[in-house]
């Protein structure tokens, strides 16, 4: 047996959209504990644009937005896998074409859809799944690192997560009424991944993360992955309603002295150059 024991264990990984995603790496990690991964991806062209990298996986298609597609991935899960030991939830779409980087003018119809899919979706799945999840399953959910810094470029998807920081939390109360099911998050800092790539400014922003981090080098998807397959583990049984911060330690270190001088002097060269 591994240390994380999740040998003969079922998980379903939600929201693989390609071979830099969390959620593949999250799954990638499973699969070499010897844990079967059942996933579900947005849309027929995500699974056949996937169809390479997930060859001879089982994967289904749900567009979380609407209910009965959800409904109707419970049904296709379950006839092959009754039980689920946990849930790995890594999904969210903010629509940054319609966006004019100002928060007050988001458009309703957008702040809403990004709250759907960011947040809502959570629950959602949980409770369509809960009959089906161990009385000691998992489930993690990827969120950010800090949902109190106004970061212009990032827009309104921060309000969406901080609503899904707290979400997690009320659905860890609320399934502890009838099973041990536990609910964490990994609040991930800056990554490259393709879904970041389409954030406005993000480069510049994952720049600064780099400095600011205590070691000077930036997160990789595997460091929040490896945290996300610890709390989906029987190792982590004592965590529950939490959100794991995983930034390198960027979140203590905003007045490093070389990121203030710069700031001060305008000079943005890098000094270990």
């Amino acid at each position: 047996m591994s240390f994380l024991d999740l040998e003969n264990k079922t998980f379903l990984v939600i929201g693989v959209a390609n071979k830099r995603s969390v959620a593949y790496h999250v799954a990638r990690i499973l699969e070499q504990a010897g844990a079967t991964v059942v996933y579900s991806v947005r849309s027929e062209p995500r699974r056949d644009s996937l169809a390479a990298l997930l060859d001879g996986r089982e994967v289904h298609v749900c567009d979380v937005e609407h209910e009965d597609q959800i409904n109707a991935l419970v049904e296709a899960v379950r006839v092959k896998h009754p039980t689920l030991h946990g849930i790995v939830h890594s999904i969210a779409l903010a629509n940054y074409e319609n966006f004019s980087g100002v928060f007050h003018e988001v458009s309703k119809r957008d702040f809403m859809q990004c709250m759907d899919v960011s947040c809502f979706s959570l629950i959602a799945v949980a409770n369509a799944f809960r009959e089906m999840l161990d009385q000691q399953a998992s489930v993690v959910t990827i969120s950010i690192s800090t949902t109190t810094m106004a970061v212009e470029s990032y827009g309104y998807m921060a309000p969406a997560k901080a609503a899904l920081d707290s979400t997690l939390v009320f659905l860890a109360k609320s399934f502890s009424r009838f099973s041990q099911v536990r609910f964490n998050g990994v609040r991930a800092g800056l990554l490259k991944t393709s879904a970041s790539a389409g954030i406005p400014g993000y480069v510049d922003n994952y720049l600064f993360a780099e400095r600011a981090m205590l070691r000077k080098s930036g997160l990789t998807t595997d460091e929040v992955a490896n945290t996300a397959a610890f709390l989906l583990s029987p190792r982590s049984s004592g965590i529950n309603a939490q959100g794991i911060v995983v930034d390198g330690g960027m979140g203590v270190n905003y007045f490093d002295a070389d990121i203030v001088r710069d700031a001060a002097t305008g000079d943005g060269s890098d000094p270990g150059r």
